[in-house]
């Protein structure tokens, strides 16, 4: 999900949304990175995925959220009643997603997990905290598809890895912050320390992109899977 301070501004969105399925159901889209999933308290954070798709499809709700600088597959009701529906295989955990990101570092394993109860922390915000104590539950699996370089602009070879994330649980931030613990935060990310590389140019984007998701069809109990390949 995310969380965006009411001072933050987001700069104009010109990308478009892709639509990728629909029915008189629900919709997939992918969301391009630096869009708001929903549109903030600050009246200049209009512009947000739900208000550009409630023109289109009006009576539409946001069933799940991608943070701003999160890119890639979103499900959207058409109504509250599959609104609902939708929520209940959420809060269920029998929705499967996974990201694609690009990590700082080479990772020393292939694949493995992560652990780590999140808290909300108001000392911290926007970030969330790992908290044992206080924290919720939250697991995500990695493995990694590829270690390689960048170049810098003064020609250090930076070590990144790719690699498939998926979230068992659904906390705030989940990846950014697990990714963050596991000392290899993601490329990109202002607010877990991925925002440079050592002796890299700033990182456009945020480089974490949802890129399959899996659900029942709440009307026709049909199995959908969406695949949308990441732009990085």
């Amino acid at each position: 999900m995310s969380t965006i301070d009411d001072t933050f501004i987001a700069p104009p969105c010109h990308e478009q949304i892709k639509t990728l399925w629909q029915d008189e159901h629900l919709v997939i889209i992918n969301k391009p990175s630096g869009l708001l999933s929903l549109s903030g308290k600050n009246p200049q954070n209009l512009d947000s995925v739900h208000y550009r798709l409630v023109q289109r499809f009006p009576g539409c709700t946001l069933v799940h959220r991608l943070d701003f600088g999160t890119s890639g597959l979103m499900v959207v009701a058409r109504n509250k009643a599959i609104n609902a529906a939708l929520c209940q295989q959420f809060s269920q955990r029998s929705v499967s997603k996974t990201y694609s990101a690009l990590l700082c570092g080479h990772l020393d394993h292939d694949n493995g997990v992560i652990d780590a109860a999140i808290a909300r922390d108001p000392a911290l915000f926007p970030r969330m905290s790992i908290c044992a104590l206080h924290g919720k539950p939250a697991r995500s699996r990695y493995r990694v598809i590829e270690r390689f370089y960048r170049q810098s602009e003064t020609g250090t070879r930076l070590p990144v890895s790719r690699v498939e994330l998926t979230p068992e649980t659904g906390r705030t931030h989940q990846l950014r912050i697990h990714c963050q613990l596991l000392g290899h935060p993601i490329l990109g990310c202002d607010l877990y320390g991925g925002r440079l590389l050592p002796g890299s140019e700033q990182t456009p984007r945020l480089m974490l992109h949802a890129s399959t998701l899996q659900f029942v069809h709440p009307v026709s109990k049909a199995p959908l899977s969406m695949h949308y390949a990441s732009p990085f």
